[in-house]
């Protein structure tokens, strides 16, 4: 039996594309210790019918991330183009014939034995990773309020997208999985919905969209602004960006995750009380709910768009700019 061996795995390192098993970091480095570093994460669809790559709102992306840079001293040496670049190269070098995760960061890479951020250097790193759905998003979600509060915007910025928040994120998700729920809600430290462990979230209450707003230790996420914009020029919806009580939570006609990892995930449970209309089980009420109508439309329509099978509204501003089509080798 002939054995092949698997394809090299690039990535972006000290400057180059290279293979994976060359970029690696002293465990010395000061984002391994501390925690210092912002990332990005952007979504790669596979278009088998024309063998190529749809990378979804790229730019905005790393627009986010160089803003974000000035807020823990990150001095990136790139520009907006040539992130851009480097990513459609190394994405070409790789050749995925799946959907990919894209996973850019920042990071001070001195060694110097102290959480300051002065008289670190920084640097960039690029890998692609394989990945389909990150949450189930076929079924409702059961989901619970977490326990663990949101890092706040005076403590660890939300927006920033920032390493060390993550393990905020980590408390939350994983209690919740290991008390048999599919993930999380998370609370401000007064009291108010946040968004989900790693994702933002919205309610849907007579036929309006609700979500917290950016004020509300929330990334100001980008699968976020596309939901706002798909619902007000495609269906006609209008979204409210307010506080959110708990209570509203347990209220609402529908809920729904969203983010470039779980994309557009129905919510069919919150704290064990049903979303919506119950589903009916032989004549018995199931605790769950189920994924409503305005949550399937906003579902088909985002991945309509993201797959390239449709152009966004033309009063989608800088709609056009959306996909990033990258061709692989035939």
């Amino acid at each position: 039996m002939t054995s092949t061996n698997p394809p090299t795995e690039y990535a972006y390192f000290n400057q180059q594309i290279r293979p994976l098993s060359e970029c690696n970091i002293s465990i010395k480095t000061h984002a391994f210790m501390y925690g210092t570093s912002i990332f990005e994460g952007i979504r790669g669809y596979y278009l088998e019918e024309t063998n190529e790559v749809a990378i979804f709102r790229m730019r905005e992306h790393y627009e986010r991330m160089l803003a974000n840079s000035k807020l823990f001293y990150l001095t990136p040496e790139h520009s907006l183009d040539d992130l851009i670049k480097i990513t459609i190269d190394l994405v070409k070098k790789n050749q995925a014939t799946t959907d990919i995760y894209i996973r850019p960061t920042l990071f001070k890479t001195g060694t110097n034995i102290t959480p300051s951020l002065v008289n670190t250097d920084t640097d960039f790193c690029l890998f692609t990773h394989p990945l389909g759905n990150y949450l189930d998003i076929n079924k409702g979600l059961n989901v619970c309020v977490s326990n663990w509060r949101r890092v706040d915007d005076n403590a660890i910025p939300p927006r920033t997208k920032a390493a060390a928040c993550y393990m905020n994120t980590a408390l939350m998700v994983t209690d919740a999985r290991y008390n048999g729920f599919d993930d999380a809600i998370s609370i401000n430290p007064d009291g108010s919905i946040s968004e989900g462990s790693a994702m933002n979230l919205f309610l849907i209450k007579d036929n309006t969209l609700i979500t917290p707003g950016k004020t509300d230790n929330i990334l100001e996420g980008i699968t976020r602004d596309t939901i706002i914009q798909l619902a007000k020029h495609e269906l006609g919806i209008h979204t409210v960006e307010r506080t959110v009580d708990r209570t509203e939570l347990y209220l609402c006609d529908e809920a729904f995750f969203c983010g470039t990892g779980a994309q557009v995930a129905g919510i069919a449970s919150i704290d064990g009380r049903p979303v919506g209309n119950i589903k009916q089980n032989d004549g018995q009420n199931s605790a769950l709910g189920q994924v409503g109508p305005i949550t399937k439309q906003l579902q088909t329509l985002y991945f309509e768009t993201v797959r390239a099978q449709r152009s966004p509204n033309r009063a989608i501003q800088d709609g056009d700019r959306w996909i990033t089509r990258v061709p692989l080798e035939s």
